[in-house]
């Protein structure tokens, strides 16, 4: 992969477009922050599911190993009011969104490496919160657990909020707090709420401990990727970010710090109190998961993203065409004859596939920029539909469908594939087949040609080990 470009990565924290470097090499540390589970997931967390699952498996694309932890808030105060609201307990209303978010997100082809939840780790919550006290950043005042922000010459760096006024929070605790601007790492117990045993009474987690908690304990310290929705940065990113530093003493904590934007509804944010919320499930009952996809990432993760029907109309046609041509691909590599010999048109259409193959991967270097690659993609598709389609090259068509299926594993166009017949004998002969191509473009000297054929079989998990112009390969598991 070294002769592809850069990956470079806009920071939230330097407001800059920064070079990609991990902090371990060859693998990706990322967090994402995931829903607070007091009602079903809406359209807003599947625009940011969707978003860092394309850029967590571009980065594997590229050759990373990527460690991908994505958290579920099931202990908060918006949970406990919904309970108090319906007149069932706490943990039945976390248990049924939970059900309802690991489903959806099944459906949508986004996997996390691990979904921590905060009530399987309250005991190293509490741990965290005694170091922060014993270092002098934070204090106990009446039960609960305050985080000092004037101990923190940094906060405010992420969201630029330097102003105390705009700090101000929790209002109703405010007498407890040493300064308005203090954020709770522990809540004391209210009558009738869950709680746990601590150094400090009865009591809970506060929302911002539970992901430096979480996220070092799967990732260590620092990290790579800290994501989520651009309504976190303040104040939920802004405190993780000052008692994680303080509490591990690494600056930087996050390398990168990445953030969707707004989704919108008619121009309006979408929101409970505006009454247009917008759930997963309902739009999965009208529109496929790989249509959804497709919208979702035809759109910058970093820009505004508005919803309405006609557009998903119209990324429904464009799914289906890209999807049939995917599909009809498969067939026709299956049909195609050997070449013996490329004509200069095929050639050229070679060569033109291979300038939309490294177009797509200049977009998605360049801070995942989906919607350069999709267009990329539908061109590629429509070379598929004038030139390709009726043709018996094997040649066009591997090199055609090795973009595709790269181009699918990010957009997920197809996300499931339909049953295949197909024996080791045929996987066999298939890639005999490839190898044989490839060895026809090294005798050519088209070394840029045979060398994608490497790559894109490399992804596969088929290795190609040369000694001349001979070729024999390995399967890795």
């Amino acid at each position: 992969m070294s002769n592809l470009p850069q990956i470079k990565v806009f920071n939230t924290a330097t407001k800059k477009l920064e070079n990609f470097e991990t902090v371990l090499p060859g693998i990706v540390r990322m967090y994402v922050c995931g829903p607070t589970v007091y009602d079903r997931s809406h359209l807003g967390h599947a625009r940011t599911y969707i978003a860092f699952d394309a850029v967590k498996k571009y980065l594997i694309l590229r050759g990373y190993d990527v460690v991908h932890v994505q958290n579920i808030t099931d202990i908060d105060d918006k949970i406990i009011k919904r309970a108090q609201e319906t007149g069932i307990s706490w943990s039945e209303v976390a248990e049924k969104n939970i059900k309802s978010y690991l489903d959806v997100l099944k459906k949508l082809g986004v996997q996390p490496t691990v979904s921590p939840r905060v009530t399987y780790h309250v005991g190293e919550i509490i741990e965290a919160i005694e170091k922060l006290i014993e270092k002098g950043y934070a204090y106990e005042s009446n039960g609960s657990v305050y985080f000092d922000v004037s101990k923190y010459e940094h906060y405010g760096e992420l969201s630029g909020r330097r102003s105390i006024e705009s700090w101000r929070q929790e209002e109703d605790v405010l007498k407890e707090k040493r300064n308005p601007f203090d954020f709770a790492l522990w809540k004391k117990m209210k009558e009738g709420e869950p709680h746990w045993s601590s150094p400090w009474g009865e009591g809970r987690p506060g929302w911002h401990i539970e992901c430096s908690v979480m996220s070092s304990r799967y990732l260590g310290i620092p990290i790579d990727i800290h994501a989520g929705g651009g309504d976190l940065i303040f104040p939920h990113h802004e405190n993780e970010k000052a008692q994680s530093e303080a509490l591990f003493g690494v600056r930087p904590w996050v390398k990168y710090w990445m953030h969707t934007g707004m989704l919108t509804i008619k121009g309006e944010k979408m929101s409970k109190s505006l009454g247009n919320m917008v759930y997963i499930d309902e739009v999965l009952d009208r529109w496929s998961p790989e249509v959804i996809r497709t919208w979702v990432l035809s759109s910058h993760y970093r820009s505004q993203l508005e919803f309405n029907e006609d557009a998903l109309q119209q990324y429904e046609a464009n799914q289906q065409r890209i999807s049939t041509a995917y599909r009809e691909l498969k067939n026709l590599i299956k049909e195609a004859q050997q070449d013996f010999r490329l004509e200069d048109k095929d050639i050229a259409t070679m060569r033109e596939i291979e300038k939309l193959h490294n177009d797509f991967h200049e977009a998605m270097s360049e801070d995942f920029n989906t919607p350069l690659a999709f267009r990329s993609v539908m061109k590629a598709t429509d070379i598929f539909y004038s030139k390709v389609k009726e043709g018996k090259s094997f040649a066009i068509a591997i090199q055609l469908w090795m973009f595709l299926n790269e181009a699918n594993y990010v957009f997920g166009f197809v996300l499931q594939e339909e049953p295949s017949s197909r024996d080791d004998e045929r996987f066999r002969q298939l890639i005999e087949l490839l190898i044989a191509v490839r060895k026809n473009l090294r005798e050519k000297g088209i070394y840029d040609l045979a060398d994608g054929i490497r790559r894109s079989l490399a992804q596969l998990g088929i290795e190609l080990q040369d000694s001349g112009l001979e070729t024999k390969y390995i399967v890795r598991k």
